[in-house]
């Protein structure tokens, strides 16, 4: 796997996501860069990694709901 190549999976696979100017969530814009065979590995890396995000979290939680209770609760948990 070239280095471009797997940069690009692993920022993909992160929690992270842009937010457009209204502060709508979108895509990783790395997302449209993968070859579909690509976009099944991150998919379920991305699963995989979220698991074991839950697994070590104290709430059970995954990086990506813990994002989405802060949204939800202004970051007051």
């Amino acid at each position: 796997m070239s280095d471009d190549r797997e940069s690009l999976i692993e920022v993909v696979i992160s929690a992270f996501r842009p937010r457009d100017p209204r502060g709508r969530l979108s895509s990783h814009p790395g997302w449209h860069d993968l070859s579909p065979d690509d976009r099944e590995l991150v998919f379920d890396e991305t699963e995989l990694q979220r698991r074991l995000e839950a697994a070590m979290d104290p709430d059970g939680l995954s990086s990506t709901a813990q994002a989405v209770l802060d949204r939800i609760t202004g970051g007051d948990r």
